[in-house]
């Protein structure tokens, strides 16, 4: 059995594809015969390497994922015995310090909507995702927590659950997102979901998005601000700063946000002289 087939019978395909390709790079980093016999100590090593390309930790983890399904596979066709990073978890510490730099204005998060593609279907299913993380400011697993049940199209209504971070609150889905999702939902869901799910959004795959499509949608579109962090996180910060930057109240920012304590809403208020900071380390940085 190859690797290709290996990881296109245990995951969808954009899962397989993302993770063959990652395992590509990682054997051109330390060549095919070094990997076979990798350590552990070579493998944090490469890490090393990534954690310089990378900035988002969560890049890396997906990455880390790849990796260990190709030991997996060494061990299934009998090439390796044992696997030298089966329990390998990064340890990153989140944070949560707000970048200013980092955050985007109303109309910069709106050229995400514009993101060309080649399937009318995917564009659609794809907008719908951008959508809700650049007018509701959800987070990854908010949006992948997400069923048809929670859409409320006659009221015009999105119902978020709480989890362990936010609270749970029902927000006003934009004039041109109730249109957008009567299309995903009553004509383009059915075509592509191959499995019985609730899920509202669905893979190219047919199956329910577990997360890495979403992050791989705005991975591909780092293009757009190529001295930016792009990530769900940087997306939320930035409307939750927009919608007080704006003069909403605090209050009704927070019950938006779905945040348990005021003080979590109160960070991303900005003063000038911020800003001021924010625009100096990003075009004059001190050294």
């Amino acid at each position: 059995m190859t690797l290709k087939e290996y990881l296109q019978k245990r995951h969808t395909k954009s899962t397989a594809e993302r993770y063959h390709k990652d395992i590509l790079n990682y054997l051109e980093a330390i060549t095919q015969e070094k990997a076979k016999t990798a350590t552990y100590s070579d493998i944090m090593d490469y890490i090393g390497q990534l954690r310089k390309k990378y900035s988002n930790p969560e890049t890396i983890k997906v990455i880390i994922h790849a990796i260990k399904k190709y030991y997996y596979w060494l061990n299934h066709t009998g090439q390796r015995k044992t696997h030298p990073c089966r329990n390998l978890k990064l340890r990153e510490k989140a944070n949560r310090d707000i970048q200013l730099q980092d955050l985007f204005k109303p109309e910069e998060l709106e050229l995400l909507m514009e993101r060309k593609e080649r399937y009318k279907d995917v564009k659609i299913k794809n907008q719908v995702i951008i959508s809700l993380l650049i007018y509701q400011g959800l987070t990854r697993n908010d949006i992948v927590s997400l069923t048809i049940k929670d859409i409320d199209l006659e009221a015009g209504t999105i119902h978020i659950k709480a989890d362990t971070k936010t609270n749970s609150r029902t927000l006003k889905l934009k004039p041109n997102q109730v249109m957008l999702f009567y299309k995903y939902i009553h004509e383009v869901r059915p075509k592509l979901k191959t499995i019985e799910t609730d899920s509202l959004v669905i893979t190219k795959s047919g199956t329910a998005e577990q997360g890495e499509g979403i992050s791989y949608l705005l991975e591909t579109s780092q293009y757009l601000f190529p001295e930016r962090n792009l990530n769900t996180k940087t997306i939320r910060q930035s409307v939750i700063a927009n919608l007080l930057k704006q003069g909403n109240d605090l209050r009704l920012v927070q019950v938006f946000a779905g945040h348990k304590y005021t003080g979590s809403t109160e960070k991303y208020r900005q003063t000038r002289i911020e800003e001021l900071k924010a625009g100096i380390q990003k075009y004059h940085p001190l050294r």
